[in-house]
């Protein structure tokens, strides 16, 4: 295979495979799909899984493993979209054919659940796109500059320099400072629930380490990040970008017993995560990390 090109743009009238490798989505939700595809310049191919459950899966691990192998290996697609989160992606980890993966390259993206299979590219040193999803935030009344955002970035492309954003989160805060790495990250718990796996986020003492959560009592982020304490992980990271942490009590207080001892930059607020504004994030790429300037700096293109 030849080398990637950068991400330049999707062209108009593109194909986006969507896949619901975890989750079910309602039938409401699904439906406005294609439209929101349309909306942009783009066409919509949803996979079986989209159309399926079984308990909180959408539909068999089977079904699920098959779609995300058929939209890799889908000549026409260009870009793979998951439906939603929920829970289901890393019932797949095991099962993927990640030399498919590296054979036919598709730019990812999704996030929540979909933090294992970030997880599982960027281990394999392709680059993801952390950004919000068809069947859980895009199709949402409130959410419509978050949709324009993320489809201005696919309709231009992402080069390096200064990471688009919206303002930081009320209340941001952060530890000054400058570090450079390749940012990784997600779900504070998917991160810290694939530690010890194969598929353990690939740190390699040089990433920024950055997470988000939803719906987290106090002691459950407690418990989350003193298990990625004593594994090792934060103590590998050169820095920390900490996105919204949503539907609870603020966990700030939690999150800074645990990163201001370790002396590293720390810029909490950034606005992506379950919460509103949700603007993409590279994953897998090498970025600068400014606390001082509140700015995250994409250090080479975006490939796919």
């Amino acid at each position: 295979m030849s080398s990637p090109e950068p991400f330049a743009a999707l062209p108009p009238g593109a194909l986006i495979g969507v896949i619901a490798p975890a989750g079910p989505s309602s039938a409401e939700r699904r439906e406005q799909v294609p439209a929101l595809y349309e909306r942009f310049g783009y066409r919509a191919r949803l996979y079986p899984s989209c159309y399926q459950k079984l308990r909180y899966l959408a539909g068999p691990d089977r079904q699920r493993l098959d779609d995300l192998h058929a939209v890799f290996a889908d000549d026409e697609v260009a870009a793979v979209h998951c439906l939603r989160g929920g829970y289901g992606c890393g019932r797949l980890l095991p099962d993927i054919d990640t030399g498919l993966l590296k054979a036919r390259r598709k730019l990812l993206i999704g996030y929540s659940d979909v933090t294992a299979l970030h997880a599982l590219i960027n281990g394999l040193g392709m680059a993801s796109l952390h950004a919000p999803m068809p069947g859980s935030d895009l199709v949402q009344a409130g959410r419509e500059a978050d949709a324009e955002a993320l489809f201005t970035l696919l309709r231009h492309g992402l080069r390096a320099g200064p990471l688009p954003r919206a303002d930081l989160l009320p209340g941001a805060w952060g530890h000054p400072g400058v570090a450079e790495g390749r940012l990784l990250g997600g779900n504070l718990s998917l991160v810290a629930s694939l530690v010890g796996t194969p598929w353990a986020l690939p740190m390699r003492d040089d990433a920024i380490l950055y997470l988000e959560d939803i719906n987290e009592d106090l002691y459950r982020v407690d418990r989350l990040l003193g298990q990625l304490s004593q594994a090792g992980v934060l103590q590998a990271a050169r820095g920390f970008l900490i996105g919204s942490f949503s539907d609870a009590e603020s966990p700030e207080d939690v999150l800074k017993e645990y990163l201001l001892p370790l002396g590293k930059p720390v810029l909490c607020g950034w606005p992506a995560g379950h919460g509103t504004p949700n603007r993409a994030l590279p994953l897998g790429l090498r970025v600068r990390l400014d606390v001082g300037l509140s700015a995250v700096t994409l250090l080479e293109d975006l490939l796919v």
